[in-house]
């Protein structure tokens, strides 16, 4: 199968289980799956990314501001940010590179604006 009809299939996931799970159930899948819950080091290695919202307002931008930025329609940064839709892996490393080194992103982007603490 391709990646575009895997693509165009519906997706299966089942929504009222996925709200059913607890933390009690996340925590018994982990020991299943051979990771200790209360053992942080199986993130390592693990690129952690703040939300697209987060990020947008410690920069201190509206909506519109940061979908220009990051050259993404802005209904699609809304439903990013209220978790409509996933943010793609490709987004997320930009997200990442604008979230930690703001100015130099900016800068490689052409703009100058001051950013907000």
């Amino acid at each position: 199968m391709t990646l575009a009809e895997l693509a165009s299939q519906p997706a299966d996931v089942d929504h009222a289980k996925l709200d059913a799970t607890t933390e009690d159930d996340i925590r018994r899948h982990m020991i299943e799956d051979g990771y200790d819950p209360d053992d942080p080091s199986y993130m390592e290695g693990a690129v952690v990314v703040r939300p697209p919202q987060m990020i947008r307002e410690r920069l201190g931008m509206t909506q519109v501001e940061f979908a220009k930025l990051i050259d993404a329609p802005l209904a699609t940064l809304k439903n990013w940010e209220q978790g409509r839709t996933a943010v793609p892996p490709y987004v997320r490393v930009l997200l990442n590179i604008i979230d930690r080194e703001p100015e130099a992103a900016l800068r490689a982007l052409g703009l100058s604006r001051p950013l907000a603490a």
